[in-house]
């Protein structure tokens, strides 16, 4: 399998306070990995670390073979291909729903406007957004804004799509359209990596499945050995707690 991602003994600290120790993982091409574990486990962290939102402490992140976290790398270039699916969606809402699409192919990989628009449209097709192209984000509902956030990111063409908690702000009744969205992206091929307390899409749509606990993880493994027959007691602590609560 080709290794699109892998991270090793990747810290990080915000002053005294150790978030992330000595993370070893990686996401192969065509993989949805989700990332499980309770608040203020470090996962959020890792994946802004992963996209260089944050910059960690120490370790390596390794892309096609390079360590990105070396000085003299492109993380301009690298974080091109990294589609960032956030939990508030993060529009531009001042721009209607193609623009949003079509902003940073424009700007960004030099596109021109008639390609761009091309291929947003592609994208805002297969996320079941492409009656809205002319609505402004608040003319929009949550999980209509988080489609579009997903084809915005998708019009990118990125390497690997990274989810933070995409439906943790979304009503009930709008998590399921998003969850459906992320289900068939998956089931395409698109190289996924998903922090997520939807314990349903972890075990149904995952190849792989991460559990984090206190900045390290804990566990990990096929749904179906996470699931069905943790290892780690903490690792059956939390899904005894999670699944109770569904």
């Amino acid at each position: 399998m080709e290794n699109i991602i892998e991270v090793n003994h990747l810290r990080k600290s915000f002053g005294d306070h150790q978030v992330l120790k000595d993370i070893d993982f990686s996401v192969n091409k065509g993989e949805v990995v989700s990332i499980i574990g309770s608040s203020g486990s470090g996962k959020s962290t890792l994946l802004r670390c992963i996209n260089l939102l944050e910059k960690p402490t120490g370790g390596e992140i390794i892309y096609k073979g390079k360590n990105i976290l070396d000085n003299n790398h492109d993380t301009g270039m690298y974080r091109t291909k990294l589609g960032m699916v956030f939990q508030q969606f993060n529009l531009f809402n001042n721009k209607n729903v193609l623009d949003n699409c079509i902003v940073g192919q424009v700007k960004v990989l030099n596109r021109s406007r008639e390609e761009a628009e091309k291929v947003a449209m592609k994208y805002l097709n297969l996320v079941g957004m492409e009656r809205y192209i002319n609505a402004k984000p608040r003319q929009l509902s949550g999980g209509q804004k988080q489609r579009v956030a997903i084809a915005r990111a998708l019009s990118m063409e990125p390497d690997v799509m990274l989810f933070d908690e995409p439906t943790s702000a979304l009503d009930p009744e709008m998590v399921g359209e998003v969850l459906k969205v992320m289900k068939n992206l998956g089931e395409s091929g698109i190289t996924m990596l998903v922090v997520t307390h939807e314990m349903g899409f972890a075990k149904e749509v995952s190849h792989r499945v991460v559990f984090m606990d206190k900045g390290v993880i804990a566990e990990e493994g096929s749904p179906e050995q996470i699931f069905n027959n943790p290892a780690e007691p903490r690792t059956r602590e939390f899904l005894k707690r999670t699944l109770s609560n569904i």
